[in-house]
């Protein structure tokens, strides 16, 4: 990294250590800061930090599965949700709601559903041992359209009681105060972007062009293939627990592309970052605005991010 890198990056972190603050200050209870600390609201700092914690793990996740997606497919638009992973995912929470399944093993639902939805749009798109690009994209769409079509006649079927856990579900929510499923989810997270991130030198060549690659001796298919299951997997677990939160995966890694510059060295943990501080903000938001009325995250983020995307898309025509 260069000493212009390794400042912005420091710039990142800082910024993210304020959100993550105001995260744990701010709630629908106004409780001054110091106040916080008291046993009298222990337990409302202990359910604050678990949301933030989430919030880190969710935002980074997308943002860096939204890098990669956009490298190996060379697609400005690709973004974790384009593959179908959160159709898969939504299928299954749904059909554990029907079913009146326990809440607890609404996210396990889920999970299975992205698993399943992954092997389904590999197996179409594959060709042989390669998996054309084109190929994997338009499976990809086919399936999620597919999906969600289901998802809405189920809803459409199902009784008004079921219909609220749902929406709001779909809608996506960080209301998840198990510690164990939040470090399980987290750590699938630092596993796949640590992954990532060794493949960061490929991800520069194969963003360029598969013949280019293919001349400095990376083996394009074997990569492509880890990147798709290592984002599946992260997407997949992400949607199981926080439902589907979107523009995350394709804001974030334009923004940082303005900031850092192309190179996923840098590209990498500057999306992690900034991708974990924009969520943890939009839930602060999503649960102070309108006290004591929470409003679903991915409202929020549709709200913050289609403006910045709008924005972020005129400025780079008028670098063209």
């Amino acid at each position: 990294m260069t000493t212009q890198s390794i400042r912005k990056i420091t710039l990142l972190v800082t910024i993210l250590l304020a959100v993550i603050l105001f995260g744990i200050c701010k709630g629908s209870v106004k409780i001054p800061f110091f106040e916080l600390f008291s046993d009298l609201n222990r337990q409302i700092l202990h359910l604050r930090f678990l949301r933030v914690l989430l919030g880190i793990f969710v935002g980074a996740g997308l943002s860096v599965c939204g890098v990669t997606l956009q490298a190996i497919l060379r697609n400005p638009l690709a973004e974790p949700y384009l593959l179908g992973t959160s159709g898969g995912a939504g299928l299954g929470a749904v059909l554990a709601i029907i079913l009146g399944l326990s809440s607890v093993y609404l996210p396990l639902a889920a999970f299975c559903g992205a698993l399943l939805s992954i092997v389904l749009v590999y197996n179409l798109a594959r060709q042989g041992g390669k998996i054309p690009v084109q190929s994997l994209i338009l499976s990809g769409v086919i399936v999620a359209i597919a999906l969600s079509g289901i998802i809405v006649f189920l809803i459409s079927i199902s009784g008004n009681q079921a219909l609220h856990g749902m929406m709001w579900w779909l809608l996506g929510s960080l209301q998840i105060y198990d510690l164990k499923l939040i470090f399980l989810v987290g750590g699938i997270v630092i596993f796949g972007v640590s992954l990532i991130f060794i493949l960061a030198q490929d991800l520069n060549a194969i963003s360029i062009g598969e013949e280019e690659a293919t001349h400095l001796g990376i083996e394009i298919e074997t990569i492509k293939k880890i990147l798709f299951l290592v984002t599946a997997l992260i997407t997949g677990a992400l949607v199981s627990i926080s439902g589907m939160i979107g523009f995350i995966g394709l804001i974030i890694p334009h923004m940082m592309r303005f900031v850092v510059g192309p190179n996923h060295k840098v590209l990498i943990p500057a999306s992690f970052l900034a991708g974990a501080a924009f969520l943890v903000l939009c839930d602060t938001l999503a649960r102070s605005l309108i006290p004591p009325v929470e409003i679903p995250i991915g409202v929020i983020t549709s709200l913050v991010g289609a403006p910045i995307f709008i924005i972020l898309l005129k400025k780079g025509q008028k670098v063209k």
